[in-house]
Parts: structure tokens; C-alpha cells; sequence
């Protein structure tokens, strides 16, 4: 239930960025509609509702530090705002929950990664996220490695 909160957290953040509808409107649209839901017959994960809350206030609050440490993480001529939406996304919800949350880092970048693949199964996307989300971990929890 904690892989499909942080999905479910990395579409909400989208979301949020795409349609600029508020942190609480989101939240209630994917706690009520969204977990479990039908799409071409195939049922969605219940996500669990709090970890998803915890992820996507997380990315909200802390969402200025975690875009500095993309951009660090980053090559210089490829700042965070140049990045695709999902994956920017992405970033703030791992991000999360390696400055907020207690997740050990191996597992937040494992767990992000398999999103990654999610959203892009055929692109060389997800090798790019394990290797921002290396270099982030170890900025923000340095004595895990």
C-alpha cells in the first residue's frame, strides 16, 4: 500500500503543478476517487492514505529545499524547471521523504525508481532517477551510506 501511496503521490503532485488546484483539494480528490479505482476493468492499489498525506505535505512543505538539492544533484545547464513534469514530480515526492521522513534512503530511491518505470517502462528514464536519487540521499542522509 506504500508503493501505490507514493504513485499516487507523484500523480497528485502533477496534478497540483499542472491545474493549480490547492494541496487539500487534490488530497481529498485522490482519498475519495482515486484509490481503488477502475480503469479499463483493471482496479487500482488502495494506497495507504496516511503515507500519501505524509508524501505529498512533505514535497508541499519542504518543496524549496528539495528543488535545490535536484538542482545540485543536476548537471548545471539542466536546472529542475527543465525536467519533465512526472519526473519534477517525482523528485519532490522522494524528496520528501528523504528530508521529512524516517524511509531508509536505499528504499526511497528502489521505491521512486520502480515509479519511474511506471510512467516511462520503455525510456531510460528510470536510470536518470536512481542517479539524482543517489546523489540527493546522500546529501540528505549522508551517515546511511
Amino acid at each position: 500500500m506504500r508503493s501505490a501511496a507514493r504513485l499516487y503521490a507523484v500523480q497528485a503532485l502533477f496534478q497540483m503543478e499542472t491545474s493549480g488546484q490547492t494541496v487539500e483539494a487534490v488530497v481529498r480528490e485522490f482519498e475519495t476517487h482515486r484509490f481503488g479505482e477502475v480503469f479499463d476493468e483493471v482496479e487500482m492499489e488502495e494506497g495507504d492514505p496516511k503515507h500519501f498525506r505524509k508524501v505529498v505535505d512533505g514535497a508541499v512543505n519542504w518543496q524549496a529545499k528539495i528543488d535545490q538539492m535536484t538542482d545540485r544533484a543536476l548537471v548545471a545547464k539542466w536546472p529542475i524547471d527543465r525536467i519533465d513534469p512526472v519526473i519534477r514530480a517525482l523528485f519532490r515526492a522522494a524528496g520528501a521523504e528523504l528530508v521529512d521522513m524516517d524511509t531508509p534512503p536505499k528504499v526511497v530511491i528502489n521505491e521512486y525508481v520502480d515509479v519511474a518505470k511506471a510512467f516511462f517502462p520503455e525510456g531510460k528514464e528510470s536510470k536518470f532517477v536512481n542517479a539524482v536519487l543517489d546523489h540527493m540521499a546522500r546529501e540528505a542522509k549522508p551517515t546511511a551510506f
